[in-house]
């Protein structure tokens, strides 16, 4: 996953909530993306770290925009148990409806699967 920060924000890089076992690099040309930790990670850890990077984009202060790719968070929702919504995603992608989801995506899976 990929975090487009805002321009007020410079850098955001290491963990954002401890219970989900991911964290926030940089790369070398400025770019942010999640990581996996090497630790203990719960099983909707990976579910959790995208809602939260998604919710961050409410107010626009640090974070603009998220971009998740499909596979990504179709498996993050498997392991999370959310079954209907992970065979939603892949069903989008099947039908050539969505290949890569936005912040605004992630909030509305969230109200549509009550997740």
């Amino acid at each position: 996953m990929e975090v487009l920060l805002s321009e007020q924000c410079l850098a955001l890089t290491g963990m954002l909530d401890r219970g989900t076992g991911y964290y926030l690099r940089s790369t070398k040309k400025g770019r942010f993306f999640s990581q996996r930790s090497k630790g203990f990670v719960p099983s909707d850890g990976h579910w959790r770290f995208i809602a939260l990077c998604a919710e961050l984009t409410r107010n626009k202060l640090y974070v603009t925009d998220i971009k998740v790719h499909w596979l990504e968070l179709q498996t993050a929702l498997y392991e999370a148990r959310h079954f209907t919504a992970s065979e939603q995603v892949r069903r989008n992608y099947a039908d050539k409806c969505k290949a890569t989801y936005n912040a605004r995506d992630i909030l509305n899976l969230k109200t549509t699967f009550d997740l």
